[in-house]
């Protein structure tokens, strides 16, 4: 990913802030949010657990479940 990014300095020419093109956070956003998804499969996968009918996985999102 190429990005076009410009700093923001202080008085002092240190490095404040960041400024992105919105197309450019906005992929950047997507990324990370990809990432997030990717680390919570790999963290239920690593996870024992039983095996869930789906129509009680089903009902439970719902919050039908009765438990």
């Amino acid at each position: 990913m190429t990005t076009r990014e410009q700093y923001v300095v202080d008085e002092a020419g240190r490095p404040t802030a960041v400024l992105v093109p919105l197309d450019e956070w906005e992929r950047i956003q997507e990324a990370l949010e990809e990432l997030g998804d990717i680390r919570a499969y790999d963290e239920a996968k690593r996870q024992h657990s039983d095996p869930v009918p789906f129509e009680q996985a089903m009902a439970e999102i719902d919050g039908d479940a009765g438990i």
